[in-house]
């Protein structure tokens, strides 16, 4: 069954809603070969996804090349692919946060990508100060009209920059964490996103896989794997890693969720399955490691329609076990 698609916000763009996360294929979810790398975003597009999401920082540029083989290697037509830019200011403050530092990380992603335009450039979860600053979006502008990017948008950590960003002119986009195990998007900044014809990325959609059902208190990761060094926040916003949530928390609610998982589907499938049950979510950006996992990512689209009475009950779980840990910090 071909992927569903969407229209991708305001930029005349049609996308499907299941897309591929490149950011495990560049680094930091330890060891991944350039071979399995790309088999693996092979296996994704031969399963019909016609979204990437990248980054300039993922393995220092190595997920945005990789992407540019894969594409030569393919033909056709090109895949939407979405980059983001800004995390590579040292030190990472809202100052840096200029049009020329920007352009400058465009230039190299335009390189690494190997192409003339970039689809899509995200603000790459800045300080929160820059979603408000007018003269960074006017810049990004400046920068459109050179004809470097096709159109902007941002990439947030909490609900209040995602909602301060879509009143700035020109942005087409908002990237966040949406899961069963963040949910406050939900409550007010869709509707907005909506109104505003922004197209919606849901990132983390399995909570750095914690929502794949297979982890467990005896699950080891690799030294270079974030999911063992930034429990806490150490290297950046601990949010990212496990969506915020303590791993011993998390798994008891696996558990639970597990009863709602239909007969013979997949913990992840249903996850993202649940996702896109939101209509303000135009794609959803799970990573990969493998072809098999990202075969499994697209078999969520095979899923029916999940009933009322599941999608209440996976509220109550995240309302009860999950809220009160996560619920206010982002």
């Amino acid at each position: 069954m071909p992927l569903p698609t969407t229209p991708f916000g305001k930029t005349g763009k049609t996308t499907t809603r299941l897309g591929f996360g490149a950011w495990a294929i560049g680094g930091t979810w330890g060891e991944v070969t350039e071979a399995e790398a790309k088999a693996t975003l092979h296996a994704a597009l031969d399963a019909g996804m016609t979204f990437i999401d990248t980054a300039d920082v993922y393995g220092d540029g190595r997920s945005e090349r990789i992407i540019r083989d894969v594409l030569r290697e393919r033909g056709g037509e090109r895949p939407f692919v979405a980059t983001k830019a800004g995390r590579r200011l040292d030190p990472h403050v809202a100052s840096g946060y200029t049009g020329a530092a920007i352009e400058a990380f465009i230039d190299r992603s335009l390189l690494n990508l190997g192409v003339e335009r970039l689809d899509l450039v995200q603000l790459h979860c800045p300080p929160t100060p820059v979603y408000s600053d007018p003269a960074m979006f006017e810049a990004l502008a400046v920068i459109k009209a050179k004809g470097k990017i096709a159109d902007f948008g941002v990439s947030v950590e909490t609900v209040e920059e995602a909602r301060q960003a879509i009143r700035q002119p020109g942005v087409v986009s908002v990237q966040i964490i949406y899961n069963l195990f963040r949910q406050r998007p939900a409550e007010v900044f869709f509707r907005e996103a909506q109104a505003a014809n922004v197209a919606v990325i849901a990132r983390v959609p399995l909570a750095s896989g914690l929502l794949t059902g297979k982890m467990s208190a005896e699950s080891r990761f690799a030294a270079d794997d974030h999911r063992s060094f930034n429990r806490n926040g150490e290297a950046f916003d601990k949010g990212e890693t496990f969506s915020g949530v303590p791993y011993d928390l998390a798994l008891a609610a696996v558990e639970e969720i597990r009863a709602l998982v239909p007969q013979g589907a997949a913990m992840a499938a249903f996850a993202l399955r649940w996702i896109l049950m939101e209509p303000a979510v135009t794609v959803v950006i799970p990573g990969a490691r493998s072809p098999e996992q990202a075969r499994a990512n697209a078999a969520a689209a095979d899923l029916p329609a999940l009933s009322a009475e599941v999608m209440e009950a996976a509220r109550e779980i995240y309302a009860r076990r999950i809220a009160p840990e996560v619920h206010h910090l982002w």
